[in-house]
């Protein structure tokens, strides 16, 4: 992998490995195998795979949360739903050194689809690392950094911010604003970072560096951006900084992205 993320061939490298897990998360990956392994039988799981700061080793302990995606045979269930929502609470509660735990469910046969290839597909192939199952990058095409790239992993933030004012009205505690702010700050950097990627020609997940690339193509919009990518790591319980989030960097990311890059494909 080079500086910006890919490999010899000029694709997306995958970012992250087991072996990169820091030795403090290592009980908590071994924590997840085990629980999932007892909760979704091979009737039910395709695969499972770990994605974000700790297979990439840039975990902070205390700070940073677990994040999983489970590939079904079948499309998720509320059973599934539920049952992934109990392993959630479960591996919370027993390590310190997690800040939260966040299951997706998705069929494999969505993921390997048609029109998920540029979105979920690029997810499995590239931003997840196998930890049960076979692996569907196997399936899956390398990916380069291009504007199709762009629009299908990002270009419905249009349709996701009515979603998110309805929450923040709905948000009643501190708790409920950090968890909120902590998505949409690391969201918005995502779409922020992807808007600027194919001109930067490359891939990173990193949060600071994302938002530090989107500066230089961006300047007027620098300072917000920092702003999402401290929210999206340390979350905010103030209202203010979801509102300038929500209200003020959202639609103008919006407009630009779908004026760039277009919009993303409708989904099932």
């Amino acid at each position: 992998m080079d500086e910006r993320g890919l490999d010899p061939d000029g694709t997306i490298a995958r970012e992250g490995a087991l072996d990169r897990v820091p030795a403090g998360f290592v009980p908590v990956v071994e924590a997840a195998r085990a629980r999932i392994t007892e909760t979704f039988d091979g009737t039910r799981l395709h695969s499972a795979y770990l994605y974000g700061s700790i297979p990439r080793g840039t975990a902070t302990p205390g700070v940073s949360d677990l994040d999983l995606q489970l590939a079904l045979h079948g499309e998720p269930t509320e059973g599934d739903r539920a049952d992934a929502r109990a392993v959630e609470a479960a591996l919370d509660r027993a390590f310190p050194q997690i800040d939260g735990v966040g299951i997706l469910l998705t069929s494999a046969r969505f993921l390997l689809s048609e029109v998920d290839r540029h979105d979920g597909g690029f997810f499995i192939a590239c931003l997840c690392t196998p930890l049960l199952g076979p692996d569907l990058a196997e399936q899956l095409p390398r990916y380069r950094p291009t504007a199709l790239l762009a629009r299908e992993t990002n270009g419905d933030l249009a349709r996701v911010l009515p979603r998110w004012r309805a929450k923040a009205d709905e948000a009643e505690t501190d708790a409920d604003r950090r968890t909120l702010s902590r998505f949409v700050g690391r969201r918005l950097v995502r779409t922020g970072f992807t808007l600027i990627m194919p001109r930067w020609g490359g891939w990173t997940s990193d949060l600071e560096q994302s938002a530090e690339l989107f500066g230089r193509y961006y300047p007027e919009r620098g300072e917000q951006m920092r702003l999402a990518a401290s929210t999206g790591r340390v979350p905010s319980p103030d209202p203010a900084v979801l509102e300038r989030l929500i209200e003020d960097l959202g639609p103008w990311l919006a407009a630009e992205y779908t004026a760039v890059h277009g919009e993303k494909a409708p989904r099932p």
